[in-house]
């Protein structure tokens, strides 16, 4: 099994504090139902953001569209990693989501030495 970076963009937060724990519960059943498919349930982010870029120069703001937060799972495929995040409920939010495969790049550096 891989990880897979679940990167959401977008969505809003709930209005009121009943939408809030509706859609915490929401999230608490779907973490439940992918078990230990889980690896870091993540967290939202803030607009706060900066870029670096190659040559060094820093600039308010991300590099491309806003990242709203991020999980990441295991699963045996990138379609199997789609298939789990087709069921997140940032979704619900009107968030899109991008699925990255990861890999060991620590891992796989060493085991060449």
């Amino acid at each position: 099994m891989k990880n897979y970076l679940l990167l959401y963009s977008g969505g809003m937060m709930p209005d009121t504090e009943v939408e809030r724990k509706s859609q915490l519960d929401e999230w608490n059943a779907w973490y439940s139902k992918i078990g230990k498919s889980v690896v870091d349930q993540g967290n939202p982010f803030t607009p706060m953001a900066k870029n670096i870029g190659a040559n060094g120069r820093i600039h308010d703001g991300p590099d491309g569209c806003m990242a709203s937060g991020y999980s990441i799972i295991k699963a045996d495929s990138l379609d199997s990693a789609v298939a789990i995040a087709k069921n997140c409920p940032v979704l619900k939010s009107g968030a899109s989501i991008s699925v990255f495969e990861t890999f060991d790049a620590m891992g796989a550096a060493q085991a060449r030495h």
